[in-house]
């Protein structure tokens, strides 16, 4: 079904607790301290007394790790609202098309393709790989960023089954390699997720793309 993921409300369960579970550290840790400090200071010797200033530094040390514990989960927890919020903003995405280089499903229907080849190409051969990595098709393609479409064909013609395919495309000029390029295409949005590095797109067929890597976007339905 497509929706919005709950992926990011589901993750921040185990991050609010992880966060309790730090502050209850931190006051558990801290009673003990201070009861280690109360033993000191009544077991110490009369004679040779401890610094006050010793006690003071050993006060100002664990002071300074409690409020940094405290920071990192401030941070933590601001990271994981911006996170959420941006997925929100994303949800309105669901069922467009978007445009990446990302592994496209094929379902039987031609596939059109975005070609860049690299400058002063005079050829281009394109290179279908299979979910696997393997190269499943090779082909001469226009020296040009003209959309092209793939037919679903392997090197022999024949036809190639359902699943995840990805592109590439090799530039020549004069015979020599230029180098090699990903091919972008369109696929439909299935849902919106919120990853460990920020909101994230997943596309029919289980692809996840990072929202930078998406070149365009288009309604749903052939254009």
């Amino acid at each position: 079904m497509d929706a919005v993921s709950q992926t990011g409300s589901q993750a921040a369960a185990p991050t609010a607790r992880a966060r309790e579970q730090h502050g209850t550290l931190i006051n558990s840790d801290f009673q003990t301290f201070l009861v280690m400090l109360t033993t000191q200071m009544q077991n110490q010797d009369p004679l040779n007394p401890i610094d006050s200033t010793d006690y003071a530094a050993q006060l100002a040390t664990f002071s300074g790790v409690e409020q940094q514990v405290k920071t990192n989960t401030l941070l933590e927890s601001l990271s994981s609202q911006l996170g959420l919020s941006g997925m929100a903003q994303m949800a309105s995405w669901v069922g467009m098309e978007a445009r990446s280089a990302a592994p496209t499903l094929f379902d039987g229907a031609p596939l059109t393709l975005y070609p860049a080849p690299e400058s002063g190409a005079d050829q281009t051969v394109l290179v279908a790989y299979d979910s696997q990595g393997r190269e499943v098709m090779r082909s001469p393609a226009p020296a040009s960023d003209e959309p092209l479409v793939w037919a679903g064909t392997d090197s022999r013609g024949g036809p190639m089954p359902a699943g995840l395919y990805s592109f590439r495309l090799e530039s020549y000029a004069a015979g020599e390699p230029l180098g090699i390029s990903d091919v972008e295409s369109f696929a439909r949005i299935a849902e919106v997720q919120n990853g460990p590095d920020g909101p994230v797109v997943v596309l029919d067929g289980g692809a996840v793309v990072s929202p930078p890597d998406i070149k365009a976007m288009r309604g749903a339905g052939p254009q």
